[in-house]
């Protein structure tokens, strides 16, 4: 059975939607394929990005910033945008059944020492976990259920 697949957008591609594809991926990358593109990629993950992820665990540092473009010959069942600017130039994609917004701030205008730019980092890192574990804990119940043999 092929996994639905889950694309996060955002503008650049190299920061917010690469926590959430970690996060998702870590937690229900088993049931789901998680992805990340953005409408105008930055061509480059932030080493901020790679950096607070790995703190908790989760490696990014192999992933890429990827078009939009690139998915729209592709199944995708979820698309889910973490910036403004994502929702509104997001496509329409056929198929397309489920489409969610979750605006964080964008780590990337962090302004002061690294060390206070990896705290902006980290609180959006925090705050992205909070909601893609939540939806990924969502997402494995729903399969659950629909799994099982009554």
């Amino acid at each position: 059975m092929t996994k639905p697949t889950v694309l996060i957008l955002c503008t650049g591609n190299s920061c917010r939607s690469h926590l959430a594809e970690g996060i998702l991926r870590a937690v229900a990358g088993n049931i789901l394929d998680v992805q990340s593109a953005g409408s105008k990629p930055a061509g480059y993950v932030h080493p901020f990005a790679v950096k607070v992820m790995a703190e908790i665990g989760i490696d990014i540092s192999g992933h890429r910033s990827k078009h939009v473009n690139d998915f729209l010959n592709k199944s995708v069942e979820t698309i889910i945008t973490v910036c403004g600017n994502a929702d509104q130039a997001c496509p329409v994609f056929p198929g397309q059944v489920n489409r969610h917004h979750w605006g964080f701030y964008d780590p990337i205008k962090a302004e002061g020492t690294d060390e206070e730019r990896m705290d902006v980092f980290r609180r959006v890192r925090d705050e992205i976990r909070r909601v893609f574990e939540a939806y990924g804990a969502g997402r494995i119940d729903q399969h659950k259920q629909s799994t099982t043999n009554f």
